[in-house]
Order: C-alpha cells, then sequence, then structure tokens
C-alpha cells in the first residue's frame, strides 16, 4: 500500500449487534474502500474478510494474554493513522455512540482537527432483544423504553443510574450486566418494579449461537446462571418479554443451536449455507473438494465447436459447475446458448435444470429421481451422438446405459474434481471432539475425500445427511452411519434431511421423511 500524501479521515462506524448481515450499507461501502481499520474484538471475522487485502487491521479488543488497549491509546491511533494520511475505519460492535465510547473518540478527533463521520449502527440494546421477538416497545404494553448500562466508568463516587426512575419505565434494557443481575433485580424491585415482572436475558443476540432465557425478574438471576449465560449479553424487563412466546425469536427457528459442517466446494457452498442459516443453524464450511479446470480448454473448445455445427443429437449435463464452465468456454468463443441449436439437452436434477435455465436453455429431460442411473433410465431410445459433459471422477453406469439405447457416447471432461488435501485444524478438532451436530455430503467425492483429511471418526452424537441414496452408500462404506438421506436429492430438501437427522422436523413432515435414511 502506498503512502498517501493527503489529509486522512477517520469513520466510526458501528457493526450492528453481531450478524454480519446487520451492519449497514454506508458502513459496508466505508468498510470496504478504507486502507486501515481499528476494530474491536467482537467484530465478525465475516466482516474483517471483506477488508481489502492491502489494508491493515489493527485489533485493539482483548486477546489471550495482554490487557485491552486503553481508550486513550486507541484515540492516538485514530489520529496517527488519519495524520499519516490514511483512510480510516474504526468499526465498533452494536452502535457508535451507543456505550461504544464513539462519543470520547469523535471529541479526541475534533480536537486534532480530524475530518471524520460516523455511522450509526444497530445497538444490541434494540436488535439483540428483537432477534429474541421482543419489540421493546408495544402499543399495548409498552410506551416507554431505557437503555442503561449496569457497568459504569471506573473512579465515579457512585451510580449516576436512577434506579427508581428506571422502576417506572415500561422497558428497561441493560447492557453490560450479566455479572450484576442479582443485584440489578434487587435494585429495581426495591424500587418498585412488580417481583413477577417478565424478564430475559439475550447472548449472542442475531448469531446462530443466541440463547434467550426467560423468567419473572426476581427469579432471572438464577435461572441464567443455571443456563450457564456468560457475557456479553442484553437483559430486558417488563412485559413485553412475554410476547416472546407468541412470536418466537432467532433462537427457536427450526435448527437454531444446531451446528452444521457443509462439506460442498466452496463454489457450491453458499446455496446450502443459506438454506441451513435461515433455519438458524450454525454453519461451518470446510470444502472437502476443489475444482480444477482442465490444463487445457481445446478439446472443450472442439466440442463446442462441434456443438455449433449440429454434431450431437444430445448433450448431457450432470452438475450445475459443469454447466457454468461450459457457459464460460461459449462466452470465451463468443456465443452463447443459440449455439445449441436443435441438439437436445438432459440434466440431473434440478439444480443443473436451474443452472441451464440461467443461461438460457430449458432442459428437455430431467428425470423423476435426480441421480445419472435415473438419467440413463429415462433416456430414450435412438440413433445419433450424445455428448456426454461432466467431471473427471463420476459415478459409473451412465455411459453404458446410454451406449445401451443405441446411442453413440462422446465423453466431455468439463472440469476435474481434487481432494481439498486439508481440514482447517480448528474445523477438524471440532468434528473429532463431537462438536459438530450434523455433517452434509452433497456427492460421494466429499465422503472420500473428508474421511481422507479427517484422518479419524467424527465424535458420538454426530450425524450424517446424505443428498441422495449414491452419496449415502458412500458414507456407509466409509464407515459413517447415516441418519437421513435427502428426498427429492436437492438442496432445500437436504436442509431438511438435517432437521429430520436432529429430530426438528416439523411434525407435519414427519411421516414424508418416514425411511429416507435407510
Amino acid at each position: 500500500m502506498t503512502r498517501p500524501r493527503r489529509t486522512g479521515s477517520v469513520a466510526l462506524i458501528g457493526a450492528g449487534p453481531g450478524d454480519p448481515g446487520l451492519i449497514t450499507v454506508r458502513g459496508l461501502a466505508l468498510l470496504r474502500g478504507a486502507d486501515v481499520v481499528v476494530h474491536d474484538r467482537l467484530v465478525s471475522e465475516q466482516l474483517l474478510a471483506l477488508v481489502r487485502p492491502d489494508a491493515r487491521s489493527i485489533d485493539v479488543g482483548k486477546a489471550p494474554r495482554r490487557h485491552k488497549v486503553s481508550q486513550e491509546e486507541i484515540n492516538r491511533i485514530l489520529v496517527r493513522e488519519a495524520r499519516a494520511g490514511w483512510t480510516v475505519v474504526r468499526l465498533k460492535g452494536g452502535d457508535p455512540f451507543v456505550f461504544g465510547r464513539g462519543g470520547e473518540e469523535a471529541e479526541a478527533l475534533a480536537r486534532a482537527g480530524i475530518a471524520f463521520e460516523v455511522v450509526p449502527g444497530i445497538t444490541s440494546a434494540i436488535a439483540g432483544p428483537a432477534a429474541a421477538g421482543i419489540p421493546v416497545t408495544h402499543r399495548a404494553t409498552a410506551a416507554s423504553v431505557a437503555i442503561a448500562t449496569a457497568h459504569e466508568a471506573k473512579g465515579k463516587a457512585a451510580s449516576r443510574l436512577d434506579w427508581a426512575a428506571l422502576a417506572r419505565v415500561d422497558t428497561v434494557t441493560l447492557l453490560m450486566g450479566v455479572e450484576r443481575l442479582g443485584r440489578v433485580a434487587e435494585r429495581l424491585i426495591a424500587e418498585g418494579k412488580a417481583p413477577a415482572t417478565p424478564a430475559a436475558v439475550i447472548t449472542d443476540a442475531t448469531l446462530p449461537t443466541q440463547r434467550t432465557v426467560t423468567a419473572p425478574l426476581a427469579g432471572i438471576a438464577a435461572a441464567a446462571r443455571r443456563a450457564g449465560i456468560r457475557p456479553p449479553a442484553v437483559i430486558v424487563v417488563g412485559d413485553v418479554v412475554a410476547v416472546r412466546d407468541v412470536i418466537g425469536g432467532w433462537d427457536t427457528r427450526p435448527l437454531s443451536g444446531v451446528s452444521v459442517l457443509v462439506t460442498r466446494t466452496r463454489e457450491q457452498a453458499s446455496e446450502l449455507s443459506g438454506v441451513l442459516r435461515e433455519l438458524g443453524a450454525e454453519v461451518v464450511e470446510s470444502p472437502s473438494i476443489r475444482i480444477r479446470p482442465p490444463r487445457s480448454w481445446s478439446k472443450v473448445d472442439r466440442a463446442i465447436t462441434r456443438l455449433r455445427e449440429g454434431a450431437y443429437d444430445w448433450i448431457v449435463l450432470t452438475s450445475a459447475n459443469g454447466v457454468r464452465l461450459l457457459g464460460e468456454r461459449l462466452r470465451a468463443a463468443g456465443l452463447d446458448a443459440r449455439a445449441f441449436g436443435a441438439t437436445k439437452v438432459a440434466a440431473v436434477g434440478v439444480g443443473t435444470a436451474a443452472a441451464l435455465r440461467a443461461v438460457g436453455i430449458d432442459a428437455d429431460l430431467v428425470p423423476a429421481t435426480f441421480t445419472t442411473r435415473a438419467v440413463g433410465e429415462a433416456f430414450p431410445a435412438g440413433e445419433g451422438r450424445v455428448l456426454l459433459a461432466r467431471a473427471d471422477v463420476v459415478e459409473p453406469g451412465l455411459d453404458e446405459a446410454l451406449s445401451g439405447k443405441g446411442w453413440t457416447v462422446e465423453r466431455l471432461t468439463l472440469y476435474h474434481l481434487t481432494g481439498a488435501g486439508t481440514m482447517p485444524a480448528a474445523v477438524r478438532r471440532r468434528v473429532l471432539a463431537g462438536d459438530i451436530d450434523v455433517i452434509t455430503f452433497a456427492s460421494g467425492g466429499t465422503v472420500r475425500a473428508f474421511v481422507q483429511a479427517l484422518r479419524g471418526k467424527p465424535g458420538r452424537g454426530t450425524k450424517i445427511a446424505a443428498i441422495g441414496p449414491v452419496t449415502a452408500r458412500e458414507a456407509r462404506r466409509a464407515g459413517l452411519r447415516v441418519h437421513a438421506v435427502a428426498d427429492p436429492h436437492t438442496i432445500p430438501a437436504l436442509a431438511a434431511a438435517v432437521m429430520q437427522a436432529t429430530g426438528r422436523m416439523p411434525a407435519s413432515s414427519e411421516s414424508q421423511a418416514a425411511g429416507r435414511a435407510r
């Protein structure tokens, strides 16, 4: 990164309550353009991954064996980096002006003559209760809300909190108060809050690991202790807490509290991960295999030329990856879907068919069961030439099935599948310890590569969900017990199989899922 010759600036940005998707559009844009990012401990790693590769990140939060950087030192860092001409982002959890000491940093920048802007974030004082299904105001029960901290600055002779005033407010939201929860409840009750007032403690708000404990105010401290609640957490006191029983919260979704390992390739993982996260799961991505293009595209390009010339009666595509790579080579040749002409197209599954539609092609054949064997069985008898475009490592039998129906088959390798080689050490430890609830497999190749990289067996209690019978058979061959098999063999159905494996399947779907894992 070349040192600039201009005056720098600072943006004080609120990263939101935890979920990286809750940062503001303005905050995200400034983060991506920053030269220097000064961040706290609670900022999501997923947000920090969006920082420019050539930018510097400065961690001013807690770390093992060292104390948190003092506020005075943080102020000096911001001034120093801006004076050096850098565009600086000060990234803070929640909102910088809600117990985030952003006001102090803004004052320091103003005194130093540094240009700055404040980008508000969603404070956990509001988002935490909301994620737990608790509106801090409600037309029927709460016309007022107070936000306070139970952890005031050191050196004060007495608390500045007016507990009597807090007790009169409909909804009280307290930050940094878990360790003082018993005292908080006592003070509110002493000042007139009814002991039976509903109360809640929310930890890891908006994250997949979110947990919410509710109890009457008089018993909330004991309930939080029994549940092992640790800071940081948000405390809510008021009748609005009872609304959670009606509307639920992020931690009441089907897969809340469930950790799921996604072993698909990095290019494919996002679809399954997205569905699982919407269902509330903690998703851990560890691709078992990688997609590698062929050393030369010459054979693929020759096949495209022959396709354009009408040499094939059918083309069979067995994956969305194959469709994507074939589309890229078509574009490289200045062609599009019109190159297919009168050639008919067969697709294995709705995912492959959807990828074809995205490039302007409607599949002529999609078997009812999404396997290569089903394609062979559904394929019509006839004479002519079929281009079978797929990966190098495939389930056997499709070539023979097509040849047996009278077709001349030309095989084309669009990509190679190779094992990822290693598994991240942190992921491996969790799998071996049984700290992953469900492992998902979307192909036999991922099973083989996963077992090779793991060098052991998943811990007791870990469930296995497979996308189809072929994948399930490969898992069993590797010594893994399969608890659920997707039917149909699609990504949404694989997510449903995860629910089945963990006993989270909605009652209305249980009868449909019965027996699929056998």
